[in-house]
């Protein structure tokens, strides 16, 4: 077995049966492109990787071949490598660039065959096979005009243009999750398609002086599982994000807040289809925040005040909401009635309840409370999040 099957479907089985052929170009991101390969494949995709010239100069065709556990396509042979892995739909699933450069993105617009990529590319636009290209070079390059309209054409055609991420300087290629996350976009139903969707998460933080705060364990990794995986099933999705302890994927349209006032002053821009909110809100705030650091050397005392109801009023400005009931130490059935009190209280289309010990776990012990009869979706954050958008599908 070749070290590259030992890791297919590590993290999931979303890319299972899909074949991806990888184009490397020369820019310095084809560093990058092995850990790209390898996630893929960690999701259960077959890479086929390709390489131009100059991308053999950046990244050893060896280790290449020991990402993806395939010989490279160095050049095209009397096999016709661009006509057996991309003239037949039923041959590959996507031709992914990553990175694509300033040259070869404006030959692949101009129809242009001199390296196994751009040949690749050709063959796959002739034959409406999915395409999707990841630029990366210096800024001024991508804003070069003849480099922007070759982009445009691109678009125009049906492409798909990942990223990129532009510092200032450079227009950084996407990252492995976002790679990850396309191709399972790309090559998915796409039963949430056009609909806009906002995922509100995290935990507020109510300041008590310049350093302490009032806060709760909430990671905001089910904000952040739900977000993610709406965008792969073809949403148009905005998260807003609390305090969280994970990693924010930089390919989603972001806003943050702290208190709950914060989050409350953000409330009269929503305009989405569906609201989902596993926030972890406080009920209280101090009376008033202490300017500079209270003294630790003798005792104080805090006065707290309520803070406004958040679901209510995200309710007044969206149809269709998702709310989140944490409790401990009840019975499932205790659980249920407690989440469906609040569904009915609020008006929600259904409320997801599950216990506060699974807080920052990789799984989720938790039940789905609609109008019908409760479903228990207990699973990993990615099944629990499916399980959730499949109801959002339905209702939408």
């Amino acid at each position: 077995m070749h070290p590259s099957e030992e890791i297919s479907c590590e993290k999931s089985s979303r890319l299972r049966g899909k074949t991806i052929v990888f184009g490397i170009t020369g820019s310095i991101a084809a560093t990058e492109s092995f850990s790209v390969i390898r996630e893929l494949i960690r999701h259960g995709a077959k890479v086929i990787p390709v390489m131009t010239p100059n991308a053999a100069k950046l990244a050893a065709p060896d280790a290449i071949e020991f990402a993806a556990g395939i010989k490279p396509i160095l050049e095209l042979t009397g096999q016709t490598e661009h006509v057996t892995h991309r003239g037949d739909p039923s041959a590959a699933d996507l031709f992914l660039v990553y990175p694509a450069t300033a040259n070869t993105i404006s030959k692949i617009a101009q129809g242009i065959d001199d390296t196994a990529v751009t040949s690749m590319a050709t063959i796959a636009l002739g034959g409406k096979i999915p395409v999707a290209v990841a630029p990366a070079m210096h800024e001024l390059m991508l804003n070069n005009p003849a480099v922007a309209r070759n982009l445009k054409t691109l678009a125009d055609w049906g492409v798909h243009v990942i990223g990129p991420h532009r510092d200032g300087i450079r227009a950084k290629a996407a990252s492995k999750d976002e790679i990850v996350s396309w191709a399972v976009k790309l090559l998915s139903s796409n039963d949430l398609h056009g609909r806009r969707i906002l995922v509100i998460g995290g935990r507020s933080e109510e300041p008590i002086d310049s350093m302490r705060m009032i806060t709760n364990r909430s990671t905001g990794h089910m904000a952040s599982a739900i977000a993610k995986r709406a965008f792969e099933r073809g949403a148009d999705v905005e998260l807003w994000m609390g305090g969280c302890n994970v990693p924010l994927p930089d390919f989603l349209k972001i806003k943050r807040f702290s208190a709950v006032s914060e989050l409350v002053g953000m409330v009269d821009t929503i305009d989405h289809d569906l609201v989902i909110m596993p926030a972890a809100l406080a009920d209280f705030t101090p009376s008033e925040k202490k300017e500079g650091k209270i003294s630790s050397d003798k005792p104080f005392d805090i006065k707290l005040k309520p803070v406004p109801k958040v679901l209510p009023l995200v309710r007044k400005k969206c149809e269709n909401v998702i709310g989140f009931k944490a409790e401990s130490d009840l019975t499932l059935e205790e659980l249920e009635k407690k989440a469906r009190a609040r569904m009915e209280e609020y008006d929600l289309k259904a409320v997801v309840a599950n216990d506060i010990d699974v807080s920052g776990k990789s799984t989720s012990s938790a039940i789905l409370v609609t109008a019908g009869p409760s479903k228990n979706i207990t699973g990993t954050k990615i099944e629990v999040s499916d399980q959730i958008l499949d109801y959002c599908a339905e209702i939408l």
